[in-house]
């Protein structure tokens, strides 16, 4: 083939000499594939390699790690992968034996034996039982790890799958029970059936002993939008709950019954709202006028929900946003509303109980202000419920524990804490802000030796984007490939993410994106400023929408780093929303297919601004295979198009995996020990390995 234009495709985005590599299971892309993976691994897989991805299977596989659990009838059952069963086993106790030392777990299913007797490359994608009586399941296996999953009908009785049980083939999608011989079909298996993201368009019901393919659609959406899904609100009989999901941040829900829906909330389209035991929480996320009161994004409001539903909008304020204090979620259990907030990126969880007048509230004690604090309820059902809550509290330096409390506001009670996977004697943690480009403050979390030598050589990572916010949760890996050796880790809380609330992500969202980038930027500036380290020292990190960050600061940030491993990553925001799932971001990155959203969208497209002669820091683009949700030719591409320009780029894509780094513990620890090895060696802090070719 002629030889590609190398020069900046601004003025003509859709000519793309590598657009052969989105071709997954191409012949040719393959090969190149091939030939990129053998040409890193022979870079970067040496002994020291060897050793550290061993390391890192052993964190991941050790006994004594969190075995997290969700209550179903008299049952708590949990997926465990460890050494001896790589791709898991899904089992249950009880209560009882789960609070000592060694709980007596009943094996429901060995996902290994599975594979090997059906020759297939399983993963585990979760379980839904039965209300009530919790004996069946409907499970979901996918392929590889991608996101499209085969159902299929499972007995906990028997340990087996139903013969002529419900099954259906691989696809975007998902059921919930109705009753033990009818499921909503939210799949977009079928024709017409997907949206242009790939997922479902329609409920459907599906009666035991049917083709799903003939049963009755009795709820849809346009192709255009992201999906439709249906539930069963277990309170009311025979009310069935319709989700439009119009957008990444904006849907429509319905009431209806077997016959479809019937009416619609009447909530803003930005708005998220849940009920239980007749009441309704409201939180919009942007302002909203109603009954003769704006209130302002991030509110959250109580109403009784027939009340709303007749007309009523006498809401009850329930929480109120500030600067930096912002409603990271909520969620109902026995009748309470638990609202968990952060402070300045310290967790305080309040417990509300409903009311005709004001709403009693109180914080939930015991639980540390400081580091990171996640609830949720124990039960899987909520209206099974009886209000006991779990906790998991840790920081970057102290390992996990997972605590037993309720909504009764009980002091929490201790049930397990993990073993550390690193040693982080002499290791400090200390919260800093960067000033960005427009004179926003930037926080960030620094782990490392006490104090600052100019030399540090530092792992910073970000994401920035549709409202997840990175907060200091325990340095598993990275404490073992990176703190133990005497390194310097760093979490940036860059815009777009939600730890300070929509405000924050609003911030970074569209033609702000580039700001969520600026910011990240304005970190490693800030760390050089502080005489943490140098340019040349910093090693940064970031995937999915992460990766289009790290794709950013190498082409327009380069001279602040010294190394950068962009995995699972979107670069080319050109053809990004004709990729997969793509469709289903427009909300947070713009069309490009729309002008005036390419004017902004181009000049945070990495892989049309990439140009030669520029002093690119060296870049180790990763991505898998089996990834169904962001395209790998994404990364292939951008690799390509660097090699060609002369860059030393590396690029690295494991067959399996889906939007992760592995299908089980070893293909975790691979991705993540050779990523670490190419910036170590990349910033020089290691020698680099003796190539094995």
């Amino acid at each position: 083939m002629p030889e590609p234009d190398l020069r900046p495709t601004l003025a003509a985005p859709d000519d793309d000499p590598w657009l052969w590599l989105e071709e997954v299971e191409g012949e040719r892309a393959l090969a190149w594939v091939a030939a990129q993976n053998a040409a890193t691994f022979a870079r970067l897989a040496d002994a020291r390699f060897e050793a550290e991805r061993e390391a890192v299977r052993a964190v991941l596989d050790r006994p004594d790690k969190l075995p997290f659990v969700t209550r179903r009838g008299a049952w708590l059952f949990n997926f465990w992968q460890d050494a001896a069963q790589p791709r898991g086993l899904w089992r249950r106790t009880t209560l009882e034996s789960y609070r000592s030392a060694a709980p007596d777990w009943e094996v429901l299913l060995d996902l290994d034996a599975l594979s090997r007797a059906e020759g297939e490359d399983w993963v585990w994608q979760g379980a839904d039982t039965l209300p009530g009586s919790h004996n069946i399941a409907m499970l979901r296996l996918s392929r590889g790890g991608g996101d499209a999953v085969v159902l299929r009908e499972f007995s906990l009785t028997d340990r087996c799958f139903v013969q002529g049980g419900f099954a259906l083939p691989e696809s975007k999608g998902s059921t919930d029970w109705l009753d033990r011989d009818t499921l909503l079909l939210s799949s977009a298996l079928g024709e017409g059936m997907a949206t242009r993201s790939g997922y479902a368009r329609t409920v459907r019901l599906w009666a035991r002993g049917t083709d799903p393919l003939e049963a009755p659609v009795i709820f849809s959406c346009d192709e255009a939008h992201l999906g439709a899904w249906g539930g069963v609100d277990r309170e009311t009989p025979d009310r069935l709950v319709f989700t439009d999901q119009i957008g990444f941040f904006e849907s429509t829900v319905h009431l209806g019954g077997r016959e479809g829906a019937e009416r619609r909330i009447d909530l803003p389209e930005d708005a998220s709202g849940q009920w239980q035991h007749g009441w309704l929480a409201v939180r919009p996320r942007s302002p909203w006028t109603t009954g003769g009161t704006t209130h302002a994004a991030d509110t959250l409001l109580g109403i009784r929900l027939d009340a709303f539903l007749a007309g009523g909008r006498d809401f009850r304020v329930l929480f109120t946003p500030a600067d930096r204090r912002a409603l990271q979620g909520f969620f109902w259990c026995a009748g309470r509303l638990v609202l968990s907030v952060v402070d300045e990126l310290r967790p305080v969880f309040t417990v509300l109980t409903p009311g005709e007048g004001e709403w009693g509230a109180a914080e939930l004690a015991g639980l540390p202000r400081t580091g990171v604090a996640s609830l949720w309820p124990l039960d899987a059902e909520p209206e099974e419920s009886d209000g006991t809550l779990l906790a998991q509290v840790e920081d970057p330096v102290t390992p996990p524990a997972l605590m037993l409390t309720n909504t009764g506001l009980s002091t929490p009670v201790p049930l397990r804490r993990s073993s550390p996977t690193y040693n982080s004697a002499g290791l400090v943690v200390t919260r800093h802000e960067a000033v960005s480009t427009d004179g926003e403050r930037i926080p960030y979390v620094q782990t490392g030796s006490a104090g600052e030598t100019g030399e540090a050589p530092v792992h910073l990572s970000g994401y920035g984007g549709f409202r997840v916010s990175r907060l200091p949760t325990y340095q598993g890996m990275q404490g073992k490939l990176w703190l133990e050796r005497g390194g310097t880790t760093v979490v940036a809380n860059i815009r777009g993410g939600g730890e300070f609330g929509t405000r924050w992500h609003e911030a970074g969202r569209r033609e702000r994106k580039r700001l969520s980038h600026d910011d990240f930027a304005a970190v490693a500036a800030d760390l050089v400023r502080r005489g943490v380290t140098r340019p040349g020292r910093i090693a940064a990190e970031g995937g999915s929408n992460g990766g289009l960050l790290i794709a950013n600061m190498l082409t327009r940030y380069p001279e602040r780093f010294g190394a950068l491993f962009c995995t699972i990553p979107l670069i080319d925001m050109r053809r990004y929303s004709r990729l997969l799932a793509g469709a289903s971001w427009i909300a947070e990155y713009g069309d490009p297919s729309v002008p005036e959203d390419w004017a902004f969208l181009q000049h945070v497209s990495a892989y049309h601004l990439a140009e030669p002669g520029r002093p690119y820091p060296p870049i180790l683009l990763a991505t898998t295979r089996r990834d169904d949700r962001v395209h790998p030719g994404h990364a292939r591409k951008m690799a390509a198009k660097l090699q060609a320009m002369g860059y030393p780029a590396l690029f690295h894509e494991p067959a399996a995996g889906g939007h992760g780094y592995g299908k089980d513990n070893a293909e975790v620890a691979g991705f993540a020990a050779l990523g670490a090895a190419f910036l170590r060696r990349a910033i020089g802090w290691e020698a680099e390995a003796a190539s094995a070719g």
